[in-house]
Formats: C-alpha cells, sequence, structure tokens
C-alpha cells in the first residue's frame, strides 16, 4: 500500500516574497520588491506556470496548479498589475510564452548595449 509521495515542489507566498521548494532541496525565490516582469508559460502537453522574473532574469518558476488565492492577491500589489490578462493567458491554449506584466519602472542601462 503507498501512502501520499512527497510533491516534487512546494510553494511558499508572503508578504515578502514567494519561494518554490524542489524535493532535492534547491530553492527558488523571489521578493516581491524586486520581481519586473510576470510570464505564463506552457509547452505541448504541459502546464501552465507563472514565472517572476528580476532585473538580473533570475526568478522562480510557480505552476498554476500550486497557486492559490494569496498569491494571486499578492500579483494585485504589483503596479498597474491586471488579473484578467493573466486569467486569459493562463487559460489559452496556445503554447509559449506571454509576459503578462512588466514593471512600470525602467530597466537598468544593460551594459553591454551602446546608446545613441
Amino acid at each position: 500500500m503507498h501512502g501520499n509521495s512527497m510533491p516534487d515542489s512546494y510553494v511558499y507566498v508572503t508578504e515578502e516574497g514567494v519561494a518554490r521548494h524542489y524535493a532535492d532541496g534547491s530553492v527558488e525565490a523571489l521578493a516581491w520588491e524586486d520581481v519586473v516582469e510576470v510570464r505564463v508559460v506552457a509547452g505541448p502537453g504541459e502546464e501552465v506556470r507563472y514565472v517572476l522574473l528580476d532585473r538580473d532574469g533570475e526568478g522562480c518558476v510557480v505552476p498554476r496548479d500550486a497557486t492559490d488565492a494569496t498569491f494571486l492577491a499578492r500579483l494585485r500589489y504589483l503596479p498597474d498589475f491586471d488579473i484578467d490578462r493573466l486569467q486569459v493567458a493562463a487559460d489559452s491554449p496556445r503554447d509559449g510564452v506571454v509576459v503578462v506584466w512588466r514593471s512600470p519602472d525602467p530597466p537598468s542601462a544593460l551594459p553591454d548595449l551602446e546608446y545613441d
């Protein structure tokens, strides 16, 4: 007889940020104040995932089935975040990446680009 197996990962959402803990002990974490982009990602036959990124491209991947009202409510605190846009992107049948929010603060300049 098999009991409930340990999940591959679990997600914690707090006022300070979001963290995904993996079964191998690794952790992806991001403070809400560092989030500059929110993406919805889906591939053929894959579950929908929300990807939160910071200015360095580091982030936290949150499976849609690991989200709850707390996660969605906290996203609403991001400036001008449109929860309806997130829901439409997550419910659409297409595969790929959809950027549903970017920080209204201009990102810092990338060091290897030249500007006129």
